[in-house]
């Protein structure tokens, strides 16, 4: 099982990233799917998560509005859409992925790195002012 991150890049504030996270080894359409980032010298962070549904999203306050997380099904991939960046956005993004389906959790644990049991390799996103 393999998540293979990638869209990550250089660009200057205001500028829009999309973020893709392609699934290998298995499907996981009816999984839960989240990002995260780690600036350099931070702890990893959560930035968004889509229940095994698709039907519920979730974002940390500060990418509210500028951060759309979505799925592809058919292609096994998920997105995560990143518009007006910022200098602050800039860090290692991660893809990770839930082992069990269809299950659903409290709000807060979609929140913490300890639902997911698969995390892609990072993509880099740097945002300069």
């Amino acid at each position: 099982v393999q998540l293979q991150a990638s869209g990550g890049g250089q660009v200057q504030a205001g500028d829009s990233l999309r973020l893709a996270c392609a699934a290998s080894g298995r499907t996981f359409n009816n999984n839960v799917m989240g990002w995260f980032r780690q600036a350099p010298g931070k702890e990893r962070e959560f930035v968004a998560a889509v229940s095994w549904s698709g039907s519920i999203t979730y974002y940390r306050d500060s990418v509210k509005g500028r951060f759309t997380i979505s799925r592809d099904e058919a292609k096994n991939t998920v997105y995560l859409q990143m518009n007006d960046l910022k200098p602050e956005d800039t860090a290692v993004y991660y893809c990770a992925a839930d082992e069990r389906q269809r299950t659903t959790y409290t709000e807060g644990y979609y929140r913490t790195t300890g639902l997911y049991d698969y995390w892609g390799q990072g993509t880099l996103v740097t945002v300069s002012s």
